[in-house]
This record gives structure tokens, C-alpha cells and sequence, in this order.
């Protein structure tokens, strides 16, 4: 028996969401390593995972695996992707949704537009939140890789990030120094690597290294880090428009450490399918 999907993206990060309700799915790293092979499977940077919940009052659970296998806590573009599918499937018939996580609860809400608006939590600078091998929080770290040395901002949006100002997008070092960072040896559970460009204090610009994935198209929880990193720098708005190479989605946070930070951007079905085997 195959496995019926659906192959989703926000804004290029692209997505195989598994029903895995209403259809029994067992998953090992390395069937996640094949079918996200874009030449030889599906093809996708996370594979995303609908399952039902135990806790009360919440209506589902979801877990993530990036391409590599690996599993992870929190992706902001994957957590709107999720909410259309449940939602378009007619798993639910509610707007405002409340998702089980490996990094906690979160709520997310279909808009009228379509757009889908996450609540992503607080964001946690803690160092041990990430986890990051320093001893105390600073505003920023120094992290040296290949004989450079890059300082960067770090936050856990319920995943790690390390995000780095760049004065020109374009010819930010996403490649060249993405996995030296991503495996630097203060994130013991690796990192997520923003490249971040402020255009002015509403607009932000943002490539980033994703941990297990390479470069993507786009990180929304990337997007909320480099946001909440800039908020925390005081060097932009309350309200940022953040463009990804694939396209943009607008973050909130008010400063306060109590507050969540909320994201906003599309979630779009590319097709149905059925895999030949498991």
C-alpha cells in the first residue's frame, strides 16, 4: 500500500504532507531521505506529519522531518501549510486551530484572504533554550569559522537561529559559510543561519542556511528570528515586512519577552499524490 500525500509550500519552502489520521504511516529517516530526493522521489525540504492529539483542548499534532531525516521542533512556513491542509481536508472546520509540537502549543488561524496568520509563541534568547555552549546571554555572540569571524544574534522561535547582518543581500556568503555556521561547535544541536539585510526599520531582507535543508526559498521561523533579533537590537518597527528569495511575509512583536510573535504569509497546494511503496 502507498501513502497518499499532498506537496504544499510557503513561499518556496516546499512541503509532503502526510494524513497520517485517516491512514496508518510509519516513517524511518532514511524513507524520509528518499522520498525528498528531487530527482529520485518526491522532493521537498521537510516532510510534515498530521496526527491526532491526547491533550485536551488542542485538535492536532504535527511533527516535522527535515529532508535529511532528522527530526525538529518548530518551521513556520510548514506550521501555514499545515493549517490549509487540515483545514482544506476537511479535518476541521475551524479557523482558529491549536497545534501540538515537540517545542509546545501553537494557534494557527485561517484569514478571510486565505493567508495564514501563526501565533509562534515568545521568542526565548536564553542561551540553553537553543541550545548555545556560552554562559550567560549576550546581545550578540562571535562565532569564527574559517578564519572569519561573524557576529551574530541568537533566539530559539522553538527552534534554534543565529542571525548575521549583511550590508547587501545579494552577495550575502549563504553557501560558502552556511554550513561552517549551521555546525559550529557552540550549537551543539546545530543552527539555523539567518543572513539578514535591514532595508529600514519596517523591511527587512533574508536568505537563510536552514539546519538539515541547505538554502531554502524561505524559513518562517527564520523570518521571525531575524526579526525578533533586529526588535531586540532596537533597529526596527514593531511591524516588519520580511522578503525571502521567496517571496514575503510579515512579522509582529512588541519587544516584550512575555508576547508572542506572530507571522503572517500564504500557504499553497501544488498537487495530490500516492507513493508506489513505503
Amino acid at each position: 500500500m502507498g501513502v497518499k500525500f499532498t506537496k504544499m509550500h510557503g513561499l518556496g519552502n516546499d512541503f509532503m504532507v502526510i494524513d497520517a489520521i485517516n491512514q496508518s504511516v510509519e516513517l524511518g529517516s532514511e524513507q524520509v531521505r528518499l522520498w525528498s530526493n528531487r530527482n529520485f522521489g518526491i522532493g521537498f525540504d521537510q516532510l510534515l506529519l498530521v496526527e491526532s492529539t491526547q491533550t485536551p483542548g488542542v485538535d492536532f499534532r504535527y511533527r516535522i522531518f527535515n529532508a535529511d531525516g532528522s527530526e525538529v521542533q518548530q518551521c513556520g512556513n510548514g506550521a501555514r501549510c499545515f493549517a490549509k491542509f487540515v483545514y482544506d481536508k476537511g479535518l476541521t472546520d475551524k479557523t482558529e486551530i491549536t497545534v501540538e509540537t515537540a517545542s509546545g502549543i501553537i494557534v494557527l488561524y485561517v484569514e478571510d484572504n486565505g493567508w495564514i496568520r501563526v501565533n509562534m509563541g515568545p521568542p526565548n534568547f536564553l542561551p540553553h533554550s537553543l541550545p548555545l555552549s556560552v554562559p550567560s546571554e549576550q546581545e550578540t555572540y562571535e562565532l569564527k569559522v574559517d578564519g572569519e569571524s561573524f557576529e551574530v544574534g541568537a533566539v530559539s522561535m522553538g527552534n534554534p537561529h543565529a542571525v548575521l547582518r549583511v550590508t547587501d543581500i545579494r552577495q550575502a556568503p549563504v553557501n560558502q559559510y552556511g554550513p561552517a555556521l549551521e555546525s559550529h561547535a557552540l550549537f551543539p544541536e546545530r543552527v539555523n543561519v539567518g543572513f539578514a539585510e535591514r532595508v529600514d526599520d519596517t523591511h527587512i531582507k533574508l536568505r537563510v542556511y536552514e539546519r538539515g535543508a541547505a538554502e531554502t526559498l524561505a524559513c518562517g521561523t527564520g523570518a521571525c528570528a531575524a526579526m525578533v533579533v533586529y526588535r531586540n537590537w532596537n533597529e526596527v518597527a514593531d511591524e516588519v515586512t520580511v522578503s525571502l528569495p521567496g517571496g514575503d511575509l510579515i512579522v509582529s512583536w512588541s519587544g516584550d519577552r512575555s508576547e508572542p510573535v506572530w507571522m503572517t504569509g500564504p500557504a499553497i497546494t501544488v498537487f495530490e499524490g500516492e507513493t508506489t511503496d513505503v
